[in-house]
């Protein structure tokens, strides 16, 4: 069993422990289609494109014989190759994305969420609405 030092016997622990909580990395989301591109995406930025399922599933029939029996057999055959099972985990991602663009409300694109509570609508630089966003929240 641990015991936890109170902070009055151990003031740096404590202070390293409180910066740390202080600092920890938002999360953040990027919500668009392919009709709004983004600049300065920074790499730690989930990006959900609304459309994606769409394209996936486009891709996937454009590939497939307009015969439906034929179709089918051809859909079966490519889900048992690891082409097929990377393109049934793409499509996951895109349904995900998603439901949890709709499980927050975005009502318009680009949208730029941290935390899953703030939001900047309409700004495709990232990078400027997280700015925007650390600044209202007095970051």
């Amino acid at each position: 069993m641990f015991d936890i030092p109170s902070p009055s016997s151990r003031p740096a622990l404590w202070f390293v422990v409180a910066l740390a909580a202080g600092t920890a990395h938002a999360e953040t989301w990027v919500i668009t289609d392919a009709a709004h591109p983004l600049a300065s995406v920074p790499a730690n930025v989930r990006i959900i494109k609304l459309d994606e399922q769409q394209r996936i599933e486009d891709q996937l029939s454009s590939k497939l014989p307009p015969n439906p029996h034929q179709a089918a057999l051809a859909a079966r055959q490519l889900l048992g190759t690891p082409a097929g099972a990377a393109l049934m985990v793409q499509l996951a991602t895109a349904q995900q994305g998603n439901a949890d663009a709709w499980s927050i409300g975005i009502s318009k694109v680009p949208a730029v969420v941290v935390d899953r509570r703030y939001v900047v609508y309409g700004q495709p630089d990232v990078a400027a609405a997280i700015q925007t966003i650390n600044r209202a929240r007095g970051r």
